[in-house]
C-alpha cells in the first residue's frame, strides 16, 4: 500500500477557518493531532483554484484558509505495527470490523511500557487482528480507548480503525452525554452502613508518591456511584467485607480504588490503597484468608460495559460475571465456619 492523497475544497462558508480544524472536520478518519503532525511534516499543500499557480506547502496548522483553496493531504503508507504481535490467548466477547470487546484476565498489561515491553494486550491484539488494523498515515496498531490496571479484570473495548477510535474516544470523554456505561464489582473491607451512595471527591497525583492518586482539593472532578450488593459478616456478626457495585460518572486513574479507600472501605488485596487494613485479615475465617492470599491482587472487576456502536449507531451492552478468583473469595466470605 503506497501513499494516499486526500483533497479538500474550501467553500465560502469556510473562509477564515484554521487549516487543522477545517481538515479535521472534512476528514473525520484523521484526528486533529494526526493532521497537525502531517502539516508540520510538510505533507499538506494548498493552491487557489482560480489561479494557475503551483501548489505550495503549508507548514502552519493555524493558517487561515480562503474560499476556493484546494488543499491536498498526502498520507504516507502505514508502517508495520510496533510492537510485534504475539500469540497470546484472548477472551473475545464481541468482534466486528470496527471494534473488539474482550474480557481481560488478571496480570495482563494493556500496552507496552517500561518493564513490560512484551506480553501485553496490544501485542495480542496486533497478532489477532493482522491486516484488519488501520494506521492511516501512522503505525498500524489497535486503538486503546480506555485502560484497566494490570491486576483488574473485566470488559474493555478496543477500536480496529481510526474512525472507530475517534468515535469511541469521544463517548468516553463525554460520558454523561453519550450514555456510556462502565460498572465494576469490588470486594471491600467492611461494608457501608447504607445501601447506596455517591462519592464526589476530586483526584490528583499523590503529593509524595507519583505512582499513586489521592483525593485532593483542586484535583480533577471524580464521581463514583456505588451500591452495596452483599455484606459478609465475620465471626462476631459484624460485616468484615462487602460486595459493592460501582458505576463511573468520570474515569480517572485508580478512581474506584482511591474513592472506596476514601470512604473507609478499600478494596481487598489492594497493595497500594489498602495497606492499613492488612490486620483485618485476622477477622476472616481460615478459608477466607486462604482465598484472599490466593487472589494475589485487588478484588476489582469491570463487569458492565455499554456504548453506542461507532458505525451502526446500535446500542451495545455487555456484562461479565465475577472471575473465578473473586467468586472463590466471595464464596469463602459467605461461609461463617
Amino acid at each position: 500500500m503506497g501513499s494516499v492523497t486526500e483533497t479538500v475544497s474550501v467553500a465560502a462558508e469556510d473562509e477564515g477557518a484554521r487549516l487543522d480544524r477545517l481538515l479535521a472536520a472534512r476528514l473525520p478518519s484523521l484526528s486533529r493531532s494526526r493532521l497537525k503532525a502531517l502539516i508540520l511534516d510538510g505533507r499538506v499543500t494548498l493552491r487557489q483554484a482560480a489561479r494557475h499557480e503551483a501548489a505550495r506547502t503549508i507548514l502552519d496548522p493555524s493558517a487561515q484558509v480562503k474560499s476556493g483553496d484546494i488543499i491536498s493531504v498526502t498520507l504516507p503508507p502505514p508502517e508495520d505495527a510496533r510492537p510485534a504481535g504475539e500469540d497470546i490467548p484472548l477472551n473475545i466477547v464481541y468482534e466486528d470490523g470496527d471494534l473488539i470487546v474482550i474480557d481481560k484476565p488478571a496480570g495482563l498489561v494493556v500496552h507496552p511500557a517500561a518493564g513490560h515491553a512484551t506480553g501485553t494486550l496490544v501485542n495480542a491484539l496486533i497478532a489477532h487482528c493482522g491486516d484488519s488494523l488501520s494506521g492511516i498515515g501512522g503505525v498500524k496498531r489497535p486503538g486503546i480507548v480506555h485502560r484497566l490496571d494490570k491486576d483488574t479484570t473485566g470488559l474493555m473495548v478496543i477500536a480496529k480503525n481510526d474512525q472507530a477510535h475517534k468515535a469511541l474516544s469521544k463517548q468516553f470523554a463525554d460520558k454523561l452525554e453519550s450514555g456510556l456505561e462502565r460498572g465494576y464489582l469490588a470486594l471491600v473491607w467492611g461494608a457501608p452502613d447504607r445501601a447506596r451512595g455517591t462519592i464526589d471527591a476530586p483526584l490528583d497525583r499523590h503529593p509524595s508518591s507519583r505512582e499513586k492518586q489521592a483525593v485532593r482539593a483542586g484535583g480533577r472532578e471524580a464521581v463514583t456511584h456505588w451500591e452495596l450488593r452483599e455484606a459478609f459478616p465475620g465471626p462476631d456478626g459484624k460485616p468484615v467485607a462487602g460486595l459493592i457495585e460501582c458505576l463511573l460518572e468520570t474515569g480517572r486513574t485508580h478512581q474506584i480504588r482511591v474513592h472506596l479507600a476514601h470512604i473507609g472501605h478499600p478494596i481487598m488485596g489492594d497493595e497500594t490503597y489498602a495497606t492499613g487494613f492488612k490486620t483485618k485479615a485476622a477477622r476472616l475465617t481460615p478459608q477466607a484468608r486462604t482465598a484472599l492470599t490466593a487472589l494475589g491482587r485487588q478484588a476489582l472487576h469491570a463487569a458492565i460495559l455499554g456504548f453506542t456502536h461507532p458505525r451502526s449507531g446500535d446500542r451495545l451492552h455487555f456484562e461479565s460475571p465475577l472471575p473465578a478468583d473473586m467468586a472463590g473469595l466471595a464464596d469463602a466470605l459467605r461461609r461463617r465456619a
